[in-house]
Protein backbone atom coordinates (compact mmCIF):
# COMPACT_ATOMS: atom_id res chain seq x y z
CA UNK A 1 0.00 0.00 0.00
CA UNK A 2 1.20 3.86 -0.77
CA UNK A 3 1.79 6.28 1.95
CA UNK A 4 -0.38 8.17 0.61
CA UNK A 5 -3.18 5.76 0.00
CA UNK A 6 -2.42 5.26 3.93
CA UNK A 7 -2.14 9.02 4.56
CA UNK A 8 -5.76 10.19 3.17
CA UNK A 9 -7.87 8.50 5.66
CA UNK A 10 -5.79 10.57 8.25
CA UNK A 11 -4.87 13.77 6.25
CA UNK A 12 -7.52 14.90 4.04
CA UNK A 13 -5.99 18.20 3.50
CA UNK A 14 -2.21 18.31 4.40
CA UNK A 15 -2.37 21.80 4.30
CA UNK A 16 -4.48 22.11 7.64
CA UNK A 17 -3.39 25.03 9.76
CA UNK A 18 -2.29 24.75 13.36
CA UNK A 19 -5.47 26.54 15.33
CA UNK A 20 -5.14 27.70 18.83
CA UNK A 21 -8.33 28.83 21.21
CA UNK A 22 -7.49 32.08 22.58
CA UNK A 23 -10.61 31.85 24.81
CA UNK A 24 -10.14 28.54 26.78
CA UNK A 25 -7.04 27.49 28.05
CA UNK A 26 -7.54 23.69 26.73
CA UNK A 27 -7.81 22.67 23.24
CA UNK A 28 -11.32 22.73 22.11
CA UNK A 29 -12.14 19.38 20.21
CA UNK A 30 -13.89 19.07 16.38
CA UNK A 31 -16.70 16.92 15.16
CA UNK A 32 -14.87 13.73 14.86
CA UNK A 33 -15.34 11.16 12.58
CA UNK A 34 -13.74 7.57 12.49
CA UNK A 35 -15.17 5.93 9.06
CA UNK A 36 -12.10 6.90 7.08
CA UNK A 37 -9.02 5.02 8.62
CA UNK A 38 -6.97 2.37 6.66
CA UNK A 39 -5.29 -0.45 7.56
CA UNK A 40 -1.89 -1.01 7.26
CA UNK A 41 0.81 -3.40 9.20
CA UNK A 42 2.76 0.06 9.86
CA UNK A 43 -0.09 2.21 10.70
CA UNK A 44 -2.98 2.43 12.91
CA UNK A 45 -5.70 -0.15 11.95
CA UNK A 46 -9.41 0.30 11.81
CA UNK A 47 -9.85 -2.61 14.31
CA UNK A 48 -7.51 -0.86 16.56
CA UNK A 49 -9.44 2.54 16.07
CA UNK A 50 -12.63 0.18 16.87
CA UNK A 51 -11.04 -0.71 19.72
CA UNK A 52 -11.28 3.07 21.47
CA UNK A 53 -14.87 2.54 21.77
CA UNK A 54 -15.43 -1.08 22.70
CA UNK A 55 -13.07 -0.31 26.00
CA UNK A 56 -15.00 3.18 26.22
CA UNK A 57 -18.16 1.39 26.49
CA UNK A 58 -17.41 -0.17 29.74
CA UNK A 59 -15.20 0.84 33.33
CA UNK A 60 -14.73 -1.00 36.25
CA UNK A 61 -15.47 0.61 39.20
CA UNK A 62 -14.77 -1.46 42.51
CA UNK A 63 -17.36 -0.83 45.97
CA UNK A 64 -17.40 -3.36 48.77
CA UNK A 65 -14.59 -5.57 47.20
CA UNK A 66 -17.21 -6.72 44.42
CA UNK A 67 -16.94 -5.33 40.72
CA UNK A 68 -19.51 -3.28 38.53
CA UNK A 69 -19.60 -2.22 35.41
CA UNK A 70 -20.62 1.04 34.87
CA UNK A 71 -21.92 2.29 31.03
CA UNK A 72 -19.74 5.13 30.67
CA UNK A 73 -20.45 5.30 26.61
CA UNK A 74 -21.54 8.97 27.10
CA UNK A 75 -17.75 9.69 28.26
CA UNK A 76 -19.39 11.02 31.22
CA UNK A 77 -18.71 10.57 34.96
CA UNK A 78 -21.47 9.68 37.08
CA UNK A 79 -20.32 11.12 39.91
CA UNK A 80 -19.05 14.80 39.18
CA UNK A 81 -20.49 15.18 35.06
CA UNK A 82 -16.86 16.14 34.73
CA UNK A 83 -16.17 14.41 30.99
CA UNK A 84 -14.14 11.10 30.28
CA UNK A 85 -10.70 12.90 28.56
CA UNK A 86 -8.85 11.24 25.91
CA UNK A 87 -5.03 11.02 26.22
CA UNK A 88 -2.04 10.75 23.40
CA UNK A 89 1.18 9.99 24.79
CA UNK A 90 4.46 10.14 23.43
CA UNK A 91 7.04 7.91 23.62
CA UNK A 92 10.66 7.26 22.20
CA UNK A 93 11.71 4.11 24.74
CA UNK A 94 10.67 1.91 27.52
CA UNK A 95 7.53 3.76 28.39
CA UNK A 96 7.32 3.16 31.73
CA UNK A 97 5.77 6.20 32.68
CA UNK A 98 3.08 5.91 29.79
CA UNK A 99 2.73 2.10 31.68
CA UNK A 100 1.95 3.47 34.88
CA UNK A 101 -0.43 6.45 33.63
CA UNK A 102 -2.13 3.52 31.44
CA UNK A 103 -2.32 1.14 34.57
CA UNK A 104 -4.38 3.67 36.38
CA UNK A 105 -7.01 4.66 33.95
CA UNK A 106 -7.39 0.88 34.06
CA UNK A 107 -8.07 1.29 37.37
CA UNK A 108 -10.10 4.39 37.46
CA UNK A 109 -7.31 6.78 39.26
CA UNK A 110 -7.36 8.82 36.51
CA UNK A 111 -10.73 9.89 34.45
CA UNK A 112 -9.23 9.57 31.00
CA UNK A 113 -8.00 6.88 28.44
CA UNK A 114 -5.23 6.38 26.36
CA UNK A 115 -6.52 6.59 23.05
CA UNK A 116 -3.21 6.48 21.19
CA UNK A 117 0.64 6.47 21.29
CA UNK A 118 3.19 8.43 19.24
CA UNK A 119 6.22 7.41 18.92
CA UNK A 120 9.68 8.35 16.79
CA UNK A 121 10.71 4.73 17.42
CA UNK A 122 8.10 1.76 16.15
CA UNK A 123 10.34 -1.17 17.88
CA UNK A 124 10.93 0.77 21.49
CA UNK A 125 9.29 -0.82 24.45
CA UNK A 126 6.45 1.62 24.67
CA UNK A 127 5.21 0.87 21.33
CA UNK A 128 4.94 -2.83 21.97
CA UNK A 129 3.04 -2.47 25.13
CA UNK A 130 0.53 -0.31 23.23
CA UNK A 131 0.36 -2.98 20.71
CA UNK A 132 -0.25 -5.34 23.27
CA UNK A 133 -3.16 -3.40 24.78
CA UNK A 134 -4.70 -2.62 21.53
CA UNK A 135 -3.47 1.14 21.72
CA UNK A 136 -2.97 2.50 18.24
CA UNK A 137 0.32 3.34 17.42
CA UNK A 138 1.37 6.33 15.14
CA UNK A 139 5.07 7.39 13.84
CA UNK A 140 6.01 10.91 13.89
CA UNK A 141 8.16 12.49 12.94
CA UNK A 142 9.14 11.13 9.21
CA UNK A 143 12.74 10.04 9.08
CA UNK A 144 14.92 7.51 7.17
CA UNK A 145 14.25 5.10 9.80
CA UNK A 146 10.29 5.91 10.04
CA UNK A 147 9.40 6.35 6.62
CA UNK A 148 5.89 6.33 7.55
CA UNK A 149 5.93 8.77 9.78
CA UNK A 150 3.51 11.72 9.52
CA UNK A 151 4.46 15.64 8.89
CA UNK A 152 3.28 17.79 11.84
CA UNK A 153 0.07 19.04 9.83
CA UNK A 154 -1.17 15.44 9.30
CA UNK A 155 -0.12 14.78 13.04
CA UNK A 156 -2.52 17.74 14.32
CA UNK A 157 -5.47 16.22 11.69
CA UNK A 158 -5.07 12.68 13.13
CA UNK A 159 -4.81 13.48 16.98
CA UNK A 160 -8.58 15.55 16.37
CA UNK A 161 -9.65 12.77 14.97
CA UNK A 162 -9.03 10.68 17.61
CA UNK A 163 -10.44 13.92 19.66
CA UNK A 164 -7.74 14.30 21.98
CA UNK A 165 -7.54 16.18 24.68
CA UNK A 166 -4.35 16.47 26.16
CA UNK A 167 -0.61 15.16 25.05
CA UNK A 168 1.19 13.40 27.70
CA UNK A 169 5.47 13.28 26.70
CA UNK A 170 6.36 9.79 28.56
CA UNK A 171 10.63 10.04 27.59
CA UNK A 172 9.93 11.45 24.05
CA UNK A 173 13.11 12.88 22.61
CA UNK A 174 12.39 14.64 19.62
CA UNK A 175 11.79 18.29 19.90
CA UNK A 176 7.93 19.19 19.67
CA UNK A 177 7.03 21.54 16.78
CA UNK A 178 5.92 24.85 17.21
CA UNK A 179 2.24 24.04 15.26
CA UNK A 180 1.77 21.05 17.48
CA UNK A 181 2.15 23.09 20.60
CA UNK A 182 -0.45 26.32 19.02
CA UNK A 183 -2.88 23.63 18.34
CA UNK A 184 -2.75 22.08 22.00
CA UNK A 185 -1.74 25.35 23.55
CA UNK A 186 -1.76 24.88 27.40
CA UNK A 187 -2.69 21.09 26.96
CA UNK A 188 1.08 19.41 26.84
CA UNK A 189 3.17 18.61 29.82
CA UNK A 190 6.60 16.73 29.88
CA UNK A 191 8.33 14.73 32.93
CA UNK A 192 11.62 15.18 33.05
CA UNK A 193 14.05 13.75 35.45
CA UNK A 194 15.64 16.51 37.42
CA UNK A 195 14.48 19.94 39.40
CA UNK A 196 13.92 21.98 36.29
CA UNK A 197 15.61 25.00 35.74
CA UNK A 198 18.54 22.23 37.04
CA UNK A 199 20.25 20.27 34.27
CA UNK A 200 17.49 20.29 31.95
CA UNK A 201 17.60 21.70 28.29
CA UNK A 202 18.75 19.80 24.89
CA UNK A 203 21.34 16.61 25.55
CA UNK A 204 19.78 16.49 29.22
CA UNK A 205 17.84 12.92 29.18
CA UNK A 206 18.07 9.75 30.70
CA UNK A 207 21.01 8.54 32.53
CA UNK A 208 22.97 11.70 31.10
CA UNK A 209 21.12 13.60 33.71
CA UNK A 210 21.62 11.57 36.73
CA UNK A 211 25.30 11.73 36.31
CA UNK A 212 25.47 15.22 35.76
CA UNK A 213 23.31 16.00 39.32
CA UNK A 214 26.05 13.29 41.06
CA UNK A 215 28.89 14.94 39.49
CA UNK A 216 27.70 18.24 40.80
CA UNK A 217 27.67 17.82 44.31
CA UNK A 218 24.29 18.42 44.32
CA UNK A 219 21.86 16.99 47.34
CA UNK A 220 18.68 16.64 45.54
CA UNK A 221 17.11 15.94 42.79
CA UNK A 222 14.12 14.36 41.43
CA UNK A 223 11.36 14.89 38.90
CA UNK A 224 9.49 17.60 37.48
CA UNK A 225 6.89 17.93 35.10
CA UNK A 226 5.96 21.14 33.40
CA UNK A 227 4.08 22.31 30.51
CA UNK A 228 5.61 22.08 27.08
CA UNK A 229 7.02 25.08 25.03
CA UNK A 230 8.81 25.53 21.54
CA UNK A 231 12.23 24.81 23.41
CA UNK A 232 13.52 21.74 25.56
CA UNK A 233 12.74 21.59 28.89
CA UNK A 234 11.61 25.89 29.72
CA UNK A 235 7.91 25.49 29.92
CA UNK A 236 5.83 26.48 33.27
CA UNK A 237 6.18 24.31 36.06
CA UNK A 238 3.63 22.11 36.92
CA UNK A 239 4.47 19.72 39.63
CA UNK A 240 7.87 18.52 40.90
CA UNK A 241 8.78 15.88 44.11
CA UNK A 242 12.22 16.08 45.74
CA UNK A 243 14.56 13.27 46.23
CA UNK A 244 17.73 12.72 47.97
CA UNK A 245 21.32 12.14 46.75
CA UNK A 246 22.81 10.08 48.96
CA UNK A 247 26.67 10.36 49.32
CA UNK A 248 27.62 7.06 48.01
CA UNK A 249 24.84 7.12 45.00
CA UNK A 250 25.47 5.38 41.41
CA UNK A 251 23.70 7.21 38.51
CA UNK A 252 21.89 4.29 37.98
CA UNK A 253 20.61 4.11 41.90
CA UNK A 254 19.61 7.79 41.93
CA UNK A 255 17.99 6.84 38.46
CA UNK A 256 16.12 4.19 40.24
CA UNK A 257 14.90 5.99 43.22
CA UNK A 258 13.84 9.04 40.86
CA UNK A 259 12.11 6.87 38.16
CA UNK A 260 10.02 5.26 40.95
CA UNK A 261 8.59 9.12 42.13
CA UNK A 262 7.99 9.54 38.72
CA UNK A 263 5.31 7.15 38.31
CA UNK A 264 3.37 8.47 41.22
CA UNK A 265 4.07 12.26 40.08
CA UNK A 266 3.09 11.57 36.87
CA UNK A 267 -0.82 9.59 37.42
CA UNK A 268 -0.90 12.65 40.78
CA UNK A 269 -0.70 15.16 38.05
CA UNK A 270 -2.44 13.36 34.83
CA UNK A 271 -5.58 12.96 37.53
CA UNK A 272 -5.30 16.67 38.15
CA UNK A 273 -5.63 17.44 34.40
CA UNK A 274 -7.87 15.03 33.87
CA UNK A 275 -10.51 16.17 36.47
CA UNK A 276 -9.98 19.72 34.94
CA UNK A 277 -8.14 21.07 38.61
CA UNK A 278 -5.19 22.88 37.06
CA UNK A 279 -5.75 27.03 36.92
CA UNK A 280 -3.22 29.65 35.61
CA UNK A 281 -2.52 32.24 37.92
CA UNK A 282 -2.76 36.16 36.82
CA UNK A 283 1.27 35.75 36.21
CA UNK A 284 1.08 32.54 34.08
CA UNK A 285 2.09 29.68 36.63
CA UNK A 286 -0.30 26.75 36.44
CA UNK A 287 -1.53 25.70 40.09
CA UNK A 288 -3.25 22.37 40.83
CA UNK A 289 -6.11 22.58 43.01
CA UNK A 290 -6.45 19.81 45.79
CA UNK A 291 -9.48 17.92 44.93
CA UNK A 292 -9.72 17.74 48.69
CA UNK A 293 -9.97 21.00 49.41
CA UNK A 294 -10.34 23.65 46.62
CA UNK A 295 -8.71 26.37 48.66
CA UNK A 296 -5.62 24.89 48.81
CA UNK A 297 -2.95 24.46 45.67
CA UNK A 298 0.06 23.12 45.24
Amino acid sequence: MEAQTMLSGFCPNPAIPSVQNAKKPFFAKPPSSHSSFVQSDNWVSHRAVLSISQRATKRMECTNNAVEAVDVASNEDLTSGIRLKKLAVFVSGGGSNFRSIHEASLRGSIHGDIVVLVTNKQGCGGALYAREKGIPVISFPKTKDEPDGLSTACLVATLRRFEVDFILLAGYLKLIPVELIRAYAKSIVNIHPSLLPAFGGKGYYGMKVHKAVIASGARFSGPTIHFVDEHYDTGRILAQSVVPVLPNDTAENLAARVLGEEHRLYVDVVAAICEERIIWRQDGVPLIRSKENPNEYS
